[in-house]
């Protein structure tokens, strides 16, 4: 018998055995739990995972979380006891505290203004997947696999999936930390793609800047307060008559004339592109679709119709793949004008009037290449993907070399392969402020590093210290963008009172001196699945004191932000972090920043966008640990394109030690072939809530004399 032949009898045997004991482990403390009546045709392939999680062994006697399997009220559920104290996190997009003990989530998107309906229990994504720290910080996660409506249930010692579909599996994870298990997590699901360097600068939104001129003024005055930007964004209105994919003859006349302009500037320019599509005759995208009979079905088997911003409008069936590829073609026409992202929105879907504000859930889909056809009931929650799943798709097809930036309003677990997410239409109000901040810890702990809020809130009007306030902490986020609505108070930087646009101003000043180590943080995030914006407790996941903290957060693994508002917070490594400041004057709105002894943080020059930024000249930002040494890196790379893929990258080592009184940074090229450009070096030595900065240097290091 050869030897490929055992091997294929021997997987054979391992997958029966699984069948017959209804688990087994696919990878290194990975469990797969199938219940009796699993139909895989209901389920799989799953959006949730890059592969098909496969069957290696037998499940160990020892593996002690278990789901236990039930049906009650027609409902499937998966119970998941838990011994000891375990501290939950995850379950996605949420309302509420980062701790979720207690708590119970709906997993139903739904387009829901200021988070009021339902009381916020359920969004605008669905993350079937609940984190589990124990008392000694080993971790445990557990993903629901499962696209159906669902709850999920995180009792201090229980976790319970409740599904109107049918029964389902659930894949639970063991790690030693927090840390080990997100990397498990991408392991299974993906990473996100590293994103253009354009993407993480500050940009402006407005449901909407119209006409074409307005979007002009709003560069210039940016570039005239010299306010660091990247991107302006255009809301529907750009639209003729709200058809996607078209443009206002009257007041987007030449988009490639504004486009041009934009780029002139330094700014990028985003386009809303909805999934809503007119239905009218002639209007080019609804005859493409009829024509290959494209839609989503109503329970007759007939073209679905329900109103959005157009009126009457047809849903493109994005469970298909022959309607995304159809889909990624309208793109390429399109994006020629200049255009640089796409934002997918009212992608739950919304529709007005229907139940729920979305379809009905006897609609139908047809799905294709694995995935049979089913109602709406068990496709809804995966709608949003399915549709950034082509976008992604269109982007690719029409810039090939670029990367593709997205950003959409609804998910699933998993879809953090495909675009960016922001948490929705939220209310001008400090309340919702502060909630931002265990919203987007949580998406990230929950596989979504690349996520933020409307700074400033989109539903009612700020106020000029509510802007302040939220800019002031928000140009920490991974995703910054200031976004408002029709009808409000406008809300740029210079919309309310010297003292605001100050503030502004230096917060976003701050957000592009970070830059590099912010660029460092979401390469991070896109190999190993690390949240750029993460919990105070990830800097020890054994103190049990920083569980709770969610008012204060880290910005990548060595810098803690703390809002001005957020008080007295708990604190890592016994208060021992050092203050920092990027600015000669501070005001009262800045948040405080401070820096993990033992570390490097490279700061860059000011500039007014990504494209004029350098890493030439750095600032090096070091807190020494009690050794007297400290270490750092620095990712560089072209900012767009995908010659990284293929070693066009620079990762560099950033080490200090400390020798009687002289302090020496060394900058180490470790990985990448990337060009580094020479360098001009100064040292910021923080030590005892003071900065001590050396002259600048030339070369790859940098010496300082130190007073303390």
């Amino acid at each position: 018998m050869t030897k490929k032949v055992v091997m294929c009898l021997g997987s054979l045997t391992i997958a029966a055995m699984a069948m017959a004991q209804a688990a087994f482990v696919s990878n290194n403390r990975v469990a797969v739990f199938y219940p009796p009546q699993y139909d895989a045709a209901q389920h799989e392939p799953s959006p949730i995972f890059l592969h098909e999680p496969k069957a290696l062994n037998p499940l160990p006697a020892q593996w002690n979380i278990r789901p236990q399997f039930s049906t009650a009220d027609g409902k499937s559920i998966a119970t998941v006891q838990v011994e000891g104290d375990v501290d939950f996190y995850g379950t996605g997009e949420v309302t509420g505290p980062l701790r979720r003990n207690g708590r119970t989530v709906g997993l139903w998107n739904i387009d829901t203004p200021a988070y009021g309906v339902d009381g916020g229990s359920h969004l605008y994504q669905s993350h079937p997947w609940v984190m589990g720290v124990r008392a000694d910080g080993s971790a445990f996660g557990i993903i629901a696999d499962n696209t159906w409506r669902q709850t999920i249930s995180t009792l201090d010692h229980k976790v319970t999936f409740e599904s109107q579909g049918p029964a389902f599996r659930v894949v639970v994870i063991e790690r030693d930390s927090p840390r080990e298990l997100m990397k498990a997590l991408v392991d299974l699901t993906g990473t996100m793609e590293l994103p253009p360097l354009w993407a993480l600068g500050y940009q402006q939104c407005r449901f909407s800047y119209q006409p074409d001129t307005q979007v002009m003024e709003i560069a210039d005055k940016l570039r005239e307060n010299k306010i660091p930007a990247d991107v302006i964004w255009m809301d529907i209105d750009y639209m003729d008559g709200y058809r996607i994919f078209t443009f206002n003859p009257k007041e987007f006349s030449n988009p490639k004339r504004l486009n041009d302009y934009l780029h002139q500037n330094h700014f990028k320019a985003v386009y809303m592109i909805n999934p809503g599509v007119k239905a009218e005759k002639g209007y080019f995208v609804d005859d493409q679709g009829s024509f290959g009979d494209y839609w989503v079905k109503d329970k007759d088997g007939k073209p679905f119709v329900g109103d959005v911003w157009p009126g009457a409008c047809h849903f493109p069936d994005f469970t298909r793949p022959d309607v995304r590829r159809w889909w990624a073609t309208l793109y390429k026409d399109f994006m020629a004008t200049g255009i640089d992202g796409v934002w997918n929105d009212m992608n739950e879907p919304a529709v007005f009037g229907g139940p729920e504000n979305s379809m009905p859930v006897d609609n139908w889909h047809l799905g294709g290449e694995g995935v049979e056809p089913g109602p709406h009931l068990r496709f809804h929650n995966v709608f949003g993907l399915n549709m950034v799943r082509a976008s992604r798709q269109g982007l690719l097809l029409a810039n090939p070399q670029k990367r593709p930036f997205i950003l959409s309003r609804s998910n699933f677990l998993g879809g953090h392969r495909y675009a960016a997410t922001w948490t929705g239409d939220n209310l001008s109000s400090v309340d919702q402020m502060k909630l931002s901040v265990p919203m987007s810890i949580t998406l990230g702990l929950s596989g979504q590093p690349f996520s933020g809020p409307d700074i400033g809130g989109f539903c009612e009007s700020a106020t000029g210290d509510l802007l302040a306030q939220w800019t002031a902490m928000g140009v920490f986020f991974p995703f910054v963008r200031n976004h408002s609505i029709k009808g409000s108070a406008q809300q740029e930087p210079w919309a309310f009172t010297p003292e605001v646009l100050d503030v502004c101003r230096t917060a976003i000043n701050r957000r592009y001196r970070l830059m590099p180590y912010v660029y460092t943080a979401f390469r991070e995030a896109s190999v190993c699945g690390m949240p750029v914006m993460r919990p105070v407790f990830m800097a020890d996941a054994k103190d049990r004191s920083l569980r709770s903290e969610d008012k204060a957060f880290l910005l990548g693994g060595d810098l803690m932000v703390i809002p001005q508002w957020a008080g007295e917070v708990a604190e890592p490594d016994k208060g021992s972090w050092q203050s920092i400041s990027l600015e000669e004057k501070g005001d009262r709105y800045q948040a405080v920043l401070k820096q993990r002894p033992g570390s490097v943080i490279p700061v860059a020059n000011l500039a007014q966008s990504t494209t004029d930024m350098r890493t030439d000249s750095l600032t090096l930002y070091v807190c020494l640990d009690n050794e007297g040494k400290a270490c750092g890196q620095l990712y560089e790379d072209d900012g767009d394109g995908f010659a990284y893929r293929t070693g066009g990258y620079l990762i560099t080592r950033l080490e200090a030690t400390r020798t009687k009184k002289r302090l020496t940074v060394t900058l180490s090229p470790q990985e990448g072939q990337w060009t580094a450009p020479e360098r001009t070096l100064r040292i910021a030595s923080v030590s005892n809530g003071k900065i001590q900065y050396s002259a600048w240097q030339k070369g790859n290091t940098a010496t300082l004399k130190l007073k303390h």
